[in-house]
């Protein structure tokens, strides 16, 4: 898909559905009693895999144009299924039904597409293990496919060298099953959607500082969840209110979740001006966010701020690219083993629009020229099927000069449907 510079972005627009949350809620009402309903539900192609492999799990779920409808079994209502789940482009689904199947009472193989089968699942598959379950990965190379025999399961006290919501949540999803409290120690706070989530299914959760404990065998009920709009769908508006001269965005009903708003503060120490607008508290904080053009500088991003903006890394890194001066961003070789490695993909296509931009082993260092000074220039950008690269990218065409061709720009299905019609609203096209 073909792009070009705009001179002006504004209006309103309503982000799709928190992808995190809207896999939670599938997940955690079909092993509730009763019926949840999931109202603003993204239905990108990650959250559908969540419930086409629900439904092969023999749980019915009702997919209608304004809700969710899932009729949930209990802990104990899965049923083993007659084929192979496949999860599709969806990491969430892979580790977080992992934690769940390693309690069930059969057997499941696990797969999902090549980039799914490339992503590490060792970070799952050792403390499932400690816990009882049996986990192979078929290959041989810690990836999927895997094969999982669920059993009885023991509590543990993990303390996990990665920090990742994904392998947290699959360890208390197990923990749910097992025979005595489960506990994850990150190194820092990873996002807390799980917990939150679980408290409100009625699952006793409990939390201390970086510490997650889960008691076992609660009796979950079906709710009504109102998901919050994605921040990190918002997060590529914002730049772009941000970056374009003369631009003035409203995004409505964006989770502002403190475990996943590292992004707000990053904008502002790089001098963004945005504001926040009918914030609520209540459950999953939420708020409009009115974002205008504003002049960047560059910053250091590391330490304990990473894992609250790690999906915003590159966006932020098209940010960076257009402020003055040095963004270094260090601790983050997560983004090596994400869709794509980003750091590499990053560095391939900023430099290939005239940025001056260096990969590290954890993060990159970007040498910021104001557009006015020195913009960027058009280019064919390879998006590796990420859609966080293909949406950073449909960005930073907007201030570059001359033609962007995205390459696999259609891969933005899976989190943001909408995300090119959005786009060309804001535009005025």
């Amino acid at each position: 898909m073909k792009f070009h510079k705009t001179s002006s972005l504004k209006g309103e627009i309503t982000v799709p559905g928190d992808k995190s949350i809207s896999h939670r809620a599938v997940m955690f009402g079909a092993l509730s009693k009763g019926k949840t309903e999931v109202t603003n539900f993204l239905q990108g192609a990650d959250c559908l895999s969540t419930i086409d492999c629900f439904r092969r799990l023999d749980i019915t779920i009702e997919n209608e144009p304004d809700k969710i409808t899932i009729h949930g079994k209990g802990l104990d209502g899965l049923s083993a299924p007659s084929s192979i789940l496949d999860t599709g482009n969806s990491g969430t689904t892979t580790r977080l039904i992992s934690g769940i199947l390693a309690g069930q009472p059969f057997e499941t193989t696990l797969t999902g597409d090549a980039s799914i089968q490339k992503r590490p699942m060792k970070r799952i598959m050792e403390p499932l293990s400690m816990m009882g379950a049996r986990i192979e990965s078929l290959n041989g190379n810690n990836c999927a496919p895997l094969k999982i025999t669920g059993s009885s399961l023991k509590g543990i006290h993990y303390r996990p060298e990665v920090i990742s919501a994904q392998v947290k949540s699959a360890i208390l999803l197990a923990g749910l099953y097992a025979d005595s409290p489960t506990s994850v120690t990150e190194l820092a706070l990873s996002r807390n959607h799980s917990e939150l989530m679980l408290r409100t299914f009625g699952a006793d959760v409990r939390t201390e500082g970086t510490t997650a404990t889960v008691y076992p065998r609660p009796v979950l009920t079906g709710q009504k969840i109102n998901v919050p709009g994605d921040i990190s769908s918002a997060a590529y508006f914002l730049a772009a209110g941000l970056l374009v001269p003369d631009a003035d965005i409203l995004i409505r009903n964006v989770g502002i979740n403190p475990t996943r708003a590292g992004i707000l503060k990053v904008i502002k120490d790089m001098g963004g001006q945005i504001t926040l607008l009918n914030e609520n508290q209540e459950g999953e904080p939420t708020a409009d966010i009115h974002v205008t053009y504003s002049p960047l500088h560059g910053t250091v991003i590391e330490g304990d701020i990473i894992p609250t903006l790690i999906d915003e890394l590159p966006i932020i890194a098209v940010m960076a690219a257009m402020a003055d001066g040095t963004t270094v961003i260090r601790n983050a070789a997560e983004l090596k083993v994400k869709e794509s490695n980003r750091i590499d993909v990053m560095v391939e296509n900023l430099s290939a629009m005239g940025c001056d931009i260096d990969g590290t082993e954890d993060g990159m260092i970007i040498r910021g020229t104001h557009p006015s000074v020195r913009p960027l220039h058009g280019a064919v950008i390879h998006a590796h099927d990420d859609h966080r690269i293909a949406m950073s990218f449909a960005i930073a065409s907007l201030m570059a000069e001359g033609e962007t061709d995205i390459v696999d720009s259609e891969c933005v299905s899976i989190s943001y449907p909408d995300f090119y019609g959005d786009l060309r609203k804001l535009c005025g096209r």
